[in-house]
């Protein structure tokens, strides 16, 4: 089946700023689950300015107790893979990410891009989507996908919470309009 979870925010600083802070906001002690991230490539391409990074995060296994009775959960840490295009010129991100661990059980990916606003172009625009299906788990898919929605929306909002923190603290108060 699957869970699909969308998300926009509207972020009143430029986009250079935001993007900036997207990129320093893990690990944080906002959010104790994400432990680290690495940057493993990254590259320029000369000919459109177009930045591609792949980071790898590690974060702290948040599956219930209970449910890591069942010997595939039963995991210290999970690991998620995230690739990005930046194009500077257009001033936009796209960002790709997906689940490196139970793969043959779980499938977790999300698309997001940053972009300048068309309400003004001082601000930035976030949109993600993210999707979880799960399957292979028997009767405990339908508990995992609605644990596993739960987890996404609550974790995008606190996402935005720490954006918004970041922003603040590194160039002061937003924009008006």
């Amino acid at each position: 089946m699957g869970v699909t979870v969308d998300v926009r925010q509207v972020y009143k600083y430029p986009f250079e700023q935001v993007v900036a802070s997207f990129l320093r906001k893990y690990p944080n002690p906002m959010d104790k689950n994400v432990i680290s991230v690495k940057i493993v490539e990254e590259k320029r391409d000369v000919s459109t300015g177009i930045i591609y990074r792949k980071r790898i995060a590690v974060c702290q296994n948040v599956v219930p107790e209970i449910l890591r009775k069942v010997s595939i959960l039963k995991v210290p840490s999970i690991q998620l893979e995230e690739e990005s295009w930046l194009n500077p010129q257009e001033r936009n991100m796209a960002i790709r990410s997906h689940c490196l661990t139970w793969t043959q059980y779980a499938s977790m990916k999300e698309e997001s891009v940053f972009r300048e606003s068309m309400e003004n172009p001082n601000w930035t625009e976030f949109i993600q989507r993210g999707r979880i299906s799960i399957t292979g788990a028997g009767f405990l898919n339908y508990i995992l996908e609605t644990f596993a929605s739960t987890f996404l929306r609550q974790g995008a909002q606190k996402g935005i919470r720490i954006m918004e923190m970041l922003l603040k603290e590194q160039c002061g108060a937003p924009l008006a309009e």
